[in-house]
């Protein structure tokens, strides 16, 4: 008799996958990611830097660009499935270890500065309601108290463990979805041409149309961070192929919500109107369509939608801290994992940082657009260097095979546009937020240093001296500009 070893192994390839994230959970991480408060907070947020013909072309460059960048994490995530950190790791391969850990550190500072924001937008939420007008914009002292229990309620919600985390998300990310597609056709009902064409090209007021594109630029890639959310996860996820998979649902999905929310309020507030609500601005835009109730529905669906989102977040930032320590891109310690399974030391290191510029932003009013701003501007060299790694890829032919022409000559076009994406983002931040990232980035040296000494590895090439001097040159002099009032973070 021939022994039949079918059990054996599909009882190795239980093992192998329990515990794991399927294609429903990763999707769910990436468009909780991607739907959160940047989405109830559109309609201000575009309508102060430029009008309705500016945002459609905004759009349309956010479009054909994050698309590009969709396509560079789903194909690295299948010709490049060994490479874990998403990212980051992307980045170390391509250029290095002193490139890889700088991805790694504004990636991170990136997520957990993005928390911030959304403890603070979620408070100003809950303001909006009578007998909570304490709460003020979200930088009260009432709103630092309840942002710090919530904060540490999901600290402890993680400890035990990324998988019910997940799941929990996944709950919560269906839950959100739902005021999002009542807001959509409830403002599409009210849409009235006459009042979208006001203005259409803007005003002197909000300069030319390129300076009008330019300056929406950093919010439209603001709701789109967390477009590799999946690719981050893609050292847990149960199938490497539901990476990609999870990253074009993903992307599908909140393009549609994303361009919706903020073309179709100006068909019911003129721009100069959208300008001035209060954020979450989707309340005051359904609250002109349809009433107060509209206003209610809306900030309880922001509250929701970024308590989720937060769950997502802390998730994806920990995540990266953590990936990092354990491969020797950050410290170490960063790569403990508790009983449970979670990376407790990132985990603690993220909301300990968070915790700190919760108090910064209630000392200095910094709001919700300037925390967002400042968090985007982080992510956008590791976007860069993503489309740079999928152009070199490509170009080189490592990991296609014999006979992929075509495919070949599709990525290097992919790459190449994704890439000419992540200069363009670069050049429409703008110096100010480019040098406040400096700073950041000029700390994260003392971090590459001590992993280094960990690993008793080279510290820098050549090259990257250079690079650092230049950061930390950068970073100075944008602390002299902070200390004297040029730049601020409100």
């Amino acid at each position: 008799m021939t022994a039949d070893t079918s059990k054996p192994i599909a009882a190795a390839t239980t093992a192998q996958t329990e515990g794991k994230l399927k294609l429903p959970a990763l999707t769910a991480l990436v468009v909780s990611a991607l739907v959160a408060a940047g989405v109830f907070s559109l309609p201000q947020n575009m309508a102060s830097k430029a009008g309705a013909g500016a945002i459609l072309i905004g759009w349309g460059i956010t479009f054909v660009g994050m698309l590009m960048l969709a396509f560079v994490f789903q194909t690295l995530a299948n010709r490049k499935s060994e490479i874990e950190g998403g990212v980051y790791g992307y980045a170390r391969a391509g250029f290095g270890e002193y490139m890889g850990f700088n991805s790694a550190w504004g990636y991170w500072i990136s997520a957990w500065i993005g928390n911030v924001s959304y403890y603070v937008v979620i408070c100003s939420a809950l303001g909006s309601f009578g007998a909570l007008g304490f709460f003020g914009d979200g930088t009260t002292l009432s709103a630092l108290i309840v942002s710090s229990i919530l904060l540490w309620s999901l600290h402890f919600l993680i400890c035990r463990g990324v998988q019910t985390a997940a799941l929990l998300n996944l709950i919560g990310t269906i839950a959100k979805v739902v005021p999002l597609i009542m807001f959509i056709v409830l403002v599409a009902l009210a849409f009235k041409v006459d009042t979208f064409k006001i203005d259409f090209w803007g005003n002197a007021k909000l300069g030319s149309v390129l300076d009008q594109v330019k300056g929406i630029m950093l919010v439209t890639t603001w709701v789109f961070i967390g477009i590799e959310g999946a690719a981050m996860y893609s050292g847990r996820a149960a199938k490497k192929s539901d990476v990609g998979k999870a990253t074009m649902i993903g992307f599908f999905i909140s393009i549609l919500l994303f361009v919706a929310a903020s073309v179709l309020s100006l068909g019911v507030l003129s721009q100069p109107e959208l300008a001035e609500l209060k954020n979450p601005s989707t309340a005051g835009v359904l609250a002109a369509a349809v009433g107060p109730w509209g206003a209610a529905l809306m900030n309880i669906g922001l509250i929701v939608s970024v308590g989720a989102a937060l769950l997502a977040w802390t998730l994806l930032s920990a995540e990266t801290a953590y990936t990092a320590g354990k491969d020797g891109t950050m410290p170490k310690f960063l790569g403990k994992e508790n009983a449970k399974k979670a990376p407790i030391n990132a985990l603690l290191l993220t909301n300990g940082l968070t915790q700190v510029f919760l108090i910064i932003a209630h000392f200095e009013q910094a709001g919700y657009l300037a925390l967002l701003l400042l968090a985007t501007s982080m992510i956008l060299i590791p976007y860069f260097l993503s489309g740079l790694y999928a152009l070199k890829v490509a170009v080189q032919k490592d990991g296609y095979k014999a006979g992929e022409g075509h495919a070949v000559t599709r990525d290097i076009i992919i790459g190449a546009l994704a890439t000419l994406y992540g200069a363009w983002l670069v050049y429409a931040a703008g110096l100010e937020y480019l040098l406040l990232s400096m700073i950041l980035y000029a700390v994260g040296i003392a971090f590459y240093i001590w992993a280094r000494k960990e690993k008793g590895a080279q510290i820098f090439k050549p090259v990257e001296v250079v690079l650092a001097l230049l950061v930390v040159g950068a970073g100075v002099y944008a602390s002299y500009l902070l200390s004297t009032g040029v730049l601020s973070l409100t």
